[in-house]
């Protein structure tokens, strides 16, 4: 069984977690929308990655829609005291699988009951604030007070515990810091897209986790060449070096990894265990300068 301690653990909210969680979003279908293709192996790759250590799942119900939450529930429901469920609101999804922006104050309160009543919630412990001011994947400048407003209200109701941050720019993190309490900050970052960087080491300094989705997503291929490359030396596979250089990065990175395969599971907790050596960081670090980053 990989050892997750061997990552350390980090805040989240009123919880310390393991570095290395799980993010659900690839138990749905085809670009997230629909049924999985298998419900049985969907159900037990989550209960295989609670039964090896992981107590942080990243999760939407927008996924699928509703689809993710439902399997979380059937897996893992009664949840393990330690286990910390992340969602995120903020968007929607049409019936052709569009992704679309659904902030408004009825919008935002419908989503926090829709993620209750699918999880078997009382309380949300993390919901994330996914922006979608841009009608591209980029992240775009805009106010995102009024949205963090209305889940303020929600968090003194008591449906939520804690509030944190999606697909944002640093302005963005500090005009939500001025609103609410924020716990993590959920952005775009691996080893060939770092404008996080600076914002990683601010929200460490002050205790807040940042974690970064698609591990391995926008490399170009002599991006993803040089990183098979060091894999090969350290007889790992690329995933794995891509996720221990992370976890070397800065402590309050957590990791959320996804897959609907209990192999590329066991494959990405054990990245915990891989320690990269200075002369492998220094190959690594040329990588963000190699081409389309």
């Amino acid at each position: 069984m990989n050892d997750l301690s061997k990552a350390g653990t980090f805040s989240l909210g009123n919880h310390r977690v393991n570095r290395i969680g799980y993010g659900a979003m690839q138990l749905a279908g085809p670009g997230v929308f629909g049924p999985p293709r298998d419900r049985d192996a969907a159900l037990q790759v989550l209960r295989q990655a609670v039964a090896h250590g992981v107590n942080h799942i990243d999760t939407s119900d927008f996924y699928g829609p509703h689809i993710t939450n439902h399997l979380i529930r059937e897996a893992l429901s009664p949840y393990p005291e330690d286990l910390v469920i992340v969602t995120k609101v903020g968007a929607v999804r049409g019936e052709d699988a569009s992704w679309n922006p659904a902030f408004s104050r009825e919008a935002l309160t419908q989503a926090v009951h829709d993620n209750l009543r699918n999880l078997e919630l009382d309380t949300l412990e993390v919901v994330n604030f996914r922006c979608m001011l841009s009608a591209t994947q980029d992240t775009a400048e805009g106010s995102i007070e009024a949205p963090l407003t209305v889940l303020a209200e929600l968090q003194r109701q008591g449906l939520i515990r804690h509030i944190g941050l999606s697909h944002v720019t640093p302005t963005q993190v500090a005009q939500g810091r001025s609103v609410c309490d924020i716990v993590c900050v959920q952005n775009h970052y691996n080893l060939a897209h770092r404008k996080d960087d600076e914002l990683i080491d601010n929200l460490a300094r002050d205790g807040i986790a940042y974690v970064p989705y698609f591990p391995l997503g926008g490399f170009s291929p002599l991006q993803s060449s040089a990183l098979s490359q060091v894999a090969e030396q350290l007889a790992a596979s690329p995933m794995q070096v891509a996720l221990a250089w992370l976890l070397q990065r800065s402590p309050n990175i957590l990791l959320i990894p996804g897959t609907s395969s209990a192999a590329h599971l066991r494959e990405n907790l054990a990245a915990a265990e891989l320690v990269l050596p200075e002369e492998a960081l220094e190959q690594l670090d040329k990588i963000a300068g190699a081409g389309g980053a």
